[in-house]
């Protein structure tokens, strides 16, 4: 039987069931209600921004490590060591136009202005699942910060909607420097059409401010020359700066990535997030725990930055079936206490040894969500068969990397039934989704909101679904 309580001052469930009703942030999504937001203590918090400036560097580091790979240059600066495989592995499965724009000189120096990692609320602390660099749920985030403003005043993460909807312009605009109201094209592809109605909310709130940006498909953008112009209510407008949320696997379905690749050295239209799809692979986490890129990580990186990441990153590794000599083992998860020689030997596991995760590293339809993820000590044996041989068997185009599950820790939450009659305190597990924002002008981040998501205790794959809570987060002390 489920413990329900009075309804107490806080977010009413009429109030938000009104809220959401004015207008859809996701199409076809529904989730549960809270009267009050998900509590962090200034500790967590704390260790949150870290986690971003650490994620920031993160990036540079591995922007430094691709190019030098690819380059065939040492990575390091005091011996020569060269590591050609980190590239190969980062370029697989990826057409050569693609590889050849990410390289160019154009791009150097291009990161995402928008960093959003996975944290894991763990009874060790965070467990950093992933980094997303297309990151949906802005528009979202900032709409909850808004909605409960009113309950929780200044002691919100983000202190409202209008700080992160700033932070948001100010990341673009900042890369047309010279511009003072750049013509701002948010490009939202078919394969992303769940995320256009947040999308249409976020470029809606900054018109109001005074700012020129609106949300098209790709196919009304139309180069003319050396520029990208658009329809923009019977005006034809020069586009300034595309905000990129189309997946880099869908480019044959995007028509204006053939320009955009093609004109990498001529046209000065900056694209945010860049398309290098290098920066949108899982097996990035993976090469940070690389026993043979440790004394890289640690020249390249700011102390404080590696101690950070050291800590939150699981430990993960690139399912690669090459063959090894006699002898020889793999770079992987142990069996028995045992390192092991062929990745097919992960299939023997027993259920205690499964605590891992196995998921595509990117560039692929099943990439994002958890569309990919099979968690081994929650999967039959059949289907853990399955996973590790579908890795093996994709790995010339596609690879997946496996990594060791931090379990998240069981919390405890108001939540509305679903008909709003009464308030109960759910059991669940959360996902914390902090979204940074990088001003291009200063170089540095800032954390503008988190948005939690509390999917019931027996969900051992959080994200968000009918019967999840998302949740803006308060600082509780």
């Amino acid at each position: 039987m489920t413990e329900t309580f009075e309804p107490f001052e806080g977010l009413s469930h009429q109030a938000a069931l009104a809220a959401f009703s004015d207008q859809s942030l996701f199409e076809n999504k529904t989730w549960r209600y809270s009267p009050e937001a998900f509590p962090l203590t200034g500790a967590q918090l704390k260790e949150i921004d870290l986690i971003g400036q650490a994620c920031f560097d993160f990036y540079r580091a591995q922007e430094t490590l691709y190019l030098r790979s690819a380059e065939g240059k040492s990575l390091l600066r005091n011996r020569e060591f060269k590591a050609p495989w980190v590239a190969q592995y980062l370029d697989r499965g990826k057409p050569i136009e693609l590889i050849q724009h990410a390289r160019s000189q154009a791009q150097r120096g291009s990161l995402p202005m928008v960093i959003r990692p996975d944290l894991l609320i763990t009874e060790d602390g965070f467990a950093m699942s992933e980094i997303d660099s297309v990151p949906g749920g802005i528009g979202l985030t900032a709409f909850l910060n808004g909605l409960y403003r009113d309950i929780h005043g200044e002691a919100l993460v983000g202190a409202g909607a209008q700080n992160m909807i700033a932070a948001f312009y100010r990341a673009l605009s900042s890369r047309v420097p010279a511009q003072s109201n750049p013509f701002i094209a948010i490009v939202v592809s078919d394969e992303a059409a769940t995320y256009r109605p947040e999308m249409n909310w976020l470029a809606q709130q900054l018109r109001q401010r005074g700012h020129l940006v609106r949300v098209f498909h790709p196919d009304e953008l139309r180069p003319q020359g050396d520029v990208v112009c658009v329809d923009d209510a019977g005006e034809l407008r020069v586009v300034d700066v595309i905000y990129r949320f189309w997946e880099l696997f869908d480019l044959a379905n995007v028509s204006i990535a053939d320009f955009l690749l093609q004109a990498r050295g001529t046209v000065a239209l900056p694209v945010s997030p860049p398309m290098r799809p290098f920066q949108e692979e899982k097996l990035s986490l993976a090469l940070f725990h690389h026993h043979m890129l440790q004394d890289y990580w640690r020249e390249s990186l700011p102390k404080k930055s590696y101690r950070v990441l050291n800590k939150v990153i699981p430990r993960s590794w690139v399912i690669d079936p090459l063959a090894l000599p006699p002898g020889a083992v793999l770079d992987g998860p142990l069996l028995s206490g045992q390192p092991i020689y062929d990745w097919k030997q992960l299939t023997l596991a027993g259920k205690k040894e499964r605590d891992l995760i196995i998921k595509i590293s990117g560039f692929h339809e099943s990439a994002w969500g958890a569309r990919s993820v099979t968690l081994g000590s929650d999967s039959s044996r059949a289907e853990w068969d399955a996973a590790i041989r579908q890795a093996i068997t994709m790995a010339d185009t596609s690879l997946h990397i496996v990594q060791t599950y931090h379990k998240p820790k069981r919390v405890q939450h108001p939540v509305y039934l679903q008909d709003g009659s009464a308030i109960y305190s759910m059991q669940g597990r959360v996902r914390l989704c902090p979204y940074y924002f990088v001003d291009g002008k200063q170089q540095q981040v800032e954390l503008h909101g988190v948005l939690a998501t509390l999917c019931p205790a027996d969900k051992k794959i959080i994200h968000g679904m009918k019967d999840a809570a998302l949740l803006p987060c308060v600082q509780v002390d």
